[in-house]
């Protein structure tokens, strides 16, 4: 029996519905992702499917005795008490097999579980705390549904990670809407769009979804290309006047009727941002140099500890690290809003910097969409033209009636788009962007990661969006703890690789003491002991193995300092340095065996 079932579902808020007779179900155990564009319409199903809303026509079936928990994006901000009265609060009325006390030992249970102090101040945590506080209030009432609602949103890394692994582990039923596209991944056992009100099924992993996805649009522009020269040709017949038998020309104009009334029922797919950086003249080759630079607190909390970098004309650099490690700190240093406690930090020339933070503080919500543009003027200037505000941000999404409205009332997405529409009218060769990601579609994405990948001049970027990163950055400062900031080349995964490159390194060293220990230990050194002729084989073939190993770890090497073969096939470069990677740690095992056996042979 399913969990949940949406019959002939409709719902609308005035305009268009943003459900138009929606089927569809939900089975327990499934773990499901909902994509769809900004506004399409994924936080009015969630509040439909657990009641907080009742649709204006069909049903919302839901098995009895279930029960759904939604996490929603935003942190209450009148929440008070402790961690432990708060999560208290998710618990349903005590069952018939229940005890009270029993109750409050699952509580702690949770709590230890997701890692909470429950004698914490709410108030006093970070806002990654925050959000696993309200996660485990949901979970507290066991739901059979956990629906979640960018559920990555302001985490960093480190608690992403944990999410991921723990809901895996819970084995609960999902119903989330994510722009991460690594979390999707991790997670979905089933995708579901939600487009102009048609919710569609896709029974498959996210990038075959992309491409069915895209080969359905194509078939449809096909299809409406093909009505759309039916209808016109039978316009330009009703127009030369009907000159057939009436039984024929009457069926002939209803069948214009149906194409007219086609046409206009016809919604057309949501455009997407067309953004540009409005650039300015290059700035030096040399954008920051910085020299042993440390940072600490009047308090004593060092925050950055002897750091030295270069950053050069056309970086793409990612900040990687915690929540409070000093990413947004390092920033102001680097861009020299912020003296630092010791070291040298040397400027280029020419800088134009367009800054773009995380808080969307830089938009007046009093303001009307079009004024945060123009301050109150109709046109604005880019690039030396002029251009009418409304239409510069028709090319964000924003319809002539929403340019016109409070920037209040903006959704997240729409604050997103509203604030690189302010931030690309100004001149830029440095871009600095502190998590502009957030509430941004997965096509919005795409452009973006597109524009800052050809974008000639220098990018910072602080972002907990794996895929992101890896799309587009050239190198990464990760925040190590204690102040220490390292510089690792690529992205997230190549930091990961680099990680496991370092492990296996000083494993290798560790792997022949320790064999050649547990050889003398067996007394294989010992004279007298002679190598079977098993092992006497393994001797004679290792050397070639390991030469043939050192080949073709030459060969992934220079492949993988091609930069070209990262921009051309990123797939084939994530698959170049996993192979490395293996190789590497096979090597360090069959050479510590080699070493083995000849210690074996040159002692008999």
């Amino acid at each position: 029996m399913a969990l949940l079932s949406l019959l002939d579902v409709s719902h609308a808020f005035g305009g268009p519905p943003v459900l138009d007779h929606v089927n569809f179900q939900v089975n327990a155990g499934e773990r499901l992702c909902l994509l769809g564009r900004n506004g399409a319409g994924k936080s009015t199903l969630m509040k439909l499917i657990v009641g907080e809303i009742l649709p204006d026509t069909g049903q919302v079936f839901r098995q009895p005795g279930a029960h759904f928990a939604r996490l929603v994006q935003e942190v209450p901000t009148d929440l008070t008490g402790s961690v432990h009265d708060i999560v208290s609060s998710g618990l349903r009325s005590a069952s018939a097999h229940e005890e009270d006390w029993e109750r409050e030992v699952r509580l702690e249970d949770l709590l230890i579980h997701v890692g909470l102090d429950s004698h914490a101040e709410f108030s006093s945590l970070s806002g990654g705390l925050k959000r696993r506080v309200l996660l485990a209030r949901a979970l507290a009432s066991q739901p059979d549904l956990l629906l979640l609602d960018e559920p990555t949103n302001h985490l960093d890394l480190a608690s992403i990670l944990w999410l991921e692994e723990f809901l895996l582990q819970e084995k609960i039923g999902l119903f989330f809407v994510t722009h991460d596209r690594a979390f999707l991944k991790k997670l979905a056992t089933r995708i579901v769009e939600l487009d102009r009100g048609i919710i569609t099924n896709w029974d498959c992993d996210y990038d075959t979804f992309l491409v069915r996805r895209q080969d359905r649009l194509e078939a449809e522009e096909r299809m409406q290309a093909l009505a759309d020269k039916k209808l016109a040709q039978e316009e330009e017949w009703i127009r030369r006047g009907v000159r057939a038998q009436r039984s024929r020309a009457t069926a002939r104009i209803n069948q214009l009727h149906v194409l007219r009334a086609e046409r206009r029922a016809r919604r057309a797919t949501v455009g997407n941002v067309n953004m540009r950086v409005n650039e300015a003249i290059p700035s030096g080759m040399k954008v920051v140099d910085v020299e042993n630079m440390s940072f600490a607190y009047p308090d004593g909390k060092v925050l950055v500890k002897d750091f030295s970098t270069t950053i050069i004309r056309g970086d793409k650099i990612g900040l990687i690290g915690p929540n409070g490690a000093g990413k947004t700190t390092l920033i102001k240093l680097l861009l020299g809003q912020l003296a630092p406690t010791s070291g040298i930090i040397k400027h280029g020339t020419n800088l134009e910097v367009v800054y773009y933070d995380q808080l969307r503080a830089q938009i007046e919500d009093d303001k009307t969409v079009a004024d945060n543009i123009a301050n109150g003027n109709t046109h604005i200037t880019i690039e030396g033209r002029t251009r009418h505000v409304i239409s510069y941000l028709q090319d964000f999404l924003f319809t002539a009636d929403r340019a016109r409205t409070p920037a209040r009332v903006l959704s997240g997405g729409e604050r997103n788009r509203l604030l690189l529409a302010r931030l690309f009218t100004k001149p830029a060769n440095v871009l600095v962007l502190d998590e502009p990601t957030n509430d941004l579609d997965v096509e919005t994405l795409d452009l973006l990661e597109d524009l800052l990948v050809e974008f000639p001049g220098t990018v910072l970027i602080v972002s907990h969006d794996r895929e992101f990163l890896d799309e587009v950055v050239t190198s990464s400062f990760v925040f190590e703890g204690d102040g220490v900031i390292n510089e690792y080349v690529g992205g997230y995964s190549d930091w990961q690789n680099d990680k496991a490159k370092q492990a296996a390194a000083a494993a290798a060293k560790t792997v022949a003491p320790v064999a050649a220990t547990k050889s003398a230990a067996k007394g294989g050194v010992v004279k007298g002991r002679k190598l079977s002729g098993k092992e006497q084989k393994e001797l004679e073939t290792l050397p070639a193995k390991i030469e043939a190993m050192e080949q073709e770890q030459a060969q992934l090497t220079a492949k993988l300092a091609d930069p070209a073969f990262y921009k051309k096939e990123p797939q084939k470069f994530a698959e170049a340095t996993s192979r490395l990677t293996a190789i590497e740690k096979e090597h360090a095992t069959s050479f510590a065996r080699w070493e083995e056996l000849e210690a074996v042979k040159n002692a008999s």
